[in-house]
């Protein structure tokens, strides 16, 4: 018998008929926000349970063999594995109703969600600098230079939009992900001030979502 090719077995590995109210999470990550705290506010916009696995850079090396591509986060859905922190937040938005009515606004939220993940990948590269005065100055033309590029861009977007949402006129995974870059890991990378007052209105309504509120006051 000829050997299964990967894409086959995984293939037959995915859940045919999905029922989201019905169906198990489990996400996979450090035991930080990082790249999984969209994922967790989207959740909790939800209100969908899940079960989560939080793991220390120390104990990487031993949940790494068990991630699809030996990287994190990972979403286990019924028990079977997917990665990469993009499509994981395309996916719950689109099953927990905080993606696009129309394909249009579906591709304006992925726009968005892809040029906020430019300024995370900026970030994180900075993260990982050693040199404790290269990782300061490379902090700085960050923060002085691309963060108010990318403010920039929301800030017309939302001046566009007139709804006080970045797409539509209800709370969707584009202004999740922004709330998240403005209020967490990329908060230390940006200042919000007022010559962005859309974006900071923007930040105020994805905070007084009431599910969203009750989830900031408990998360860690």
């Amino acid at each position: 018998m000829p050997p299964v090719q990967p894409s086959q077995h995984f293939a037959s590995c995915i859940p045919r008929n999905l029922k989201m109210a019905a169906s198990k999470l489990k996400l996979h990550y450090f035991d930080v926000r990082g790249r999984a705290e969209v994922d967790r506010l989207i959740l909790a916009a939800a209100g969908k349970d899940f079960d989560e696995v939080r793991f220390s850079l120390e104990d990487w090396p031993s949940h790494k063999p068990k991630s699809p591509y030996g990287q994190a986060p990972w979403m286990e859905v019924d028990g079977v594995p997917f990665a990469q922190s993009l499509a994981i937040h395309s996916f719950l938005a689109r099953e927990l109703g905080f993606h696009g009515r129309t394909s249009l606004e579906m591709f304006k939220i992925d726009e968005i969600v892809h040029l906020l993940d430019e300024l995370f990948t900026l970030a994180a590269s900075n993260y990982h600098i050693d040199d404790e005065e290269e990782k300061a100055e490379d902090a700085r033309k960050i923060k002085e230079q691309e963060a108010p590029k990318f403010l920039g861009f929301f800030e017309e977007i939302l001046q566009k939009n007139e709804t006080g949402y970045l797409v539509g006129d209800r709370l969707t995974l584009a202004d999740i992900a922004l709330f998240d870059a403005c209020t967490g890991f990329l908060s230390d990378y940006m200042e919000l001030t007022h010559d962005y007052p859309m974006v900071q209105h923007n930040v105020e309504l994805v905070k007084g979502n009431d599910k969203i509120a009750e989830y900031l006051v408990s998360r860690n």
